[in-house]
């Protein structure tokens, strides 16, 4: 997969087969289209081509407002096509004065003058352009013009519950970790760097990796102690995983750490990516340390359970 953190560096080629996108979370429904692009490309001799936006458009048109989390910083979501086998991603820099691009302007200046469109494949609730004013008739229309083939796709479901981002992101505010990566259709991914923390977790038998965030937004799950699979130095591990602010020891900051199983190395500064397995249970507060001490002896043993349990699910 080629990468392009700018729309600039794109170099035209043949039968380009298109979808556009903000993809956070990278959900079913988006593999959906994926998929299409795909097949579609290999029908045509062409080349998928991924389109999205960073940093997501909600951060630039609503700078002031204080809840807006995402699902995937860039790193991770170029981490994400790469497993889908896509040939081009490609970021356009999502800015005010892009922003005010018109729905016209977008068709003609991106899709056509840009990437030289033969098909382009988008979702049920697409729109674009200034005001989100473009919308699938006016992209029909268009392709008709400048000879590119449109086609759209239905909502996916999962049951009776149509996927979105939206109910992702609470599902993973509430702790609801088993409902986001079924929607996901993968283990919800936070990535961050491996930082010095206190040492707290070595003295009780359990040292952890402190987790530092490269994106503010990024969403962090409900606190509490989760079953995880941690990848660092392209090699996984199972492990648990704390979100909270350390009540046993009267913290205030929150902090996420991981106890990686098996594993005892130095990886200060290394990129470490955790994959939520399951929830175990709430933040607690223990009256001394031997308790805690139990405690994170069963949360080990639960772990190991869910991690078995859960092995095959992805």
């Amino acid at each position: 997969m080629k990468v392009y953190k700018d729309i600039e560096d794109f170099k035209p080629i043949h039968n380009a087969v298109v979808t556009t996108g903000t993809f956070d979370g990278l959900h079913k429904g988006h593999k959906v289209i994926i998929q299409r692009i795909k097949k579609l490309a290999a029908e045509s001799g062409g080349q998928s081509v991924v389109v999205t936006f960073y940093p997501h458009p909600q951060l630039v048109l609503h700078p002031n407002e204080k809840y807006l989390y995402i699902l995937n910083t860039q790193e991770e979501k170029i981490k994400l096509f790469e497993d889908h086998n896509i040939d081009h991603l490609v970021f356009i820099q999502f800015t005010p004065e892009f922003a005010k691009l018109s729905y016209t302007d977008f068709i003609k200046n991106i899709l056509v003058d840009k990437l030289h469109v033969h098909k382009l494949v988008i979702g049920y609730d697409h729109h674009f352009g200034k005001d989100r004013e473009g919308q699938l008739q006016h992209l029909v229309d268009f392709g008709k013009q400048f000879n590119f083939d449109v086609e759209q796709i239905p909502a996916q479901k999962i049951g009776d519950v149509m996927v979105s981002s939206t109910k992702i992101r609470k599902a993973l505010l509430l702790g609801a970790i088993l409902s986001a990566n079924k929607f996901l259709g993968y283990r919800y991914l936070l990535s961050g760097r491996v930082v010095k923390g206190d040492g707290i977790g070595r003295t009780l038998g359990f040292p952890t990796a402190n987790i530092e965030l490269n994106d503010p937004h990024k969403l962090v799950p409900a606190n509490g102690v989760y079953a995880i699979e941690a990848e660092v130095k392209n090699l996984r591990y199972g492990g648990m995983l704390n979100i909270g602010t350390r009540p046993t020891f009267n913290g205030v900051k929150l902090v996420i750490e991981a106890n990686i199983f098996d594993f005892d190395e130095n990886i200060y500064y290394e990129t470490l990516h955790i994959r939520f397995v399951e929830r175990l249970r709430n933040e607690i507060k223990f009256e001394n340390i031997e308790l805690l001490q139990e405690q994170l002896v069963k949360d080990k043993e639960n772990s190991l359970k869910m991690l078995k349990k859960n092995k095959e699910e992805f």
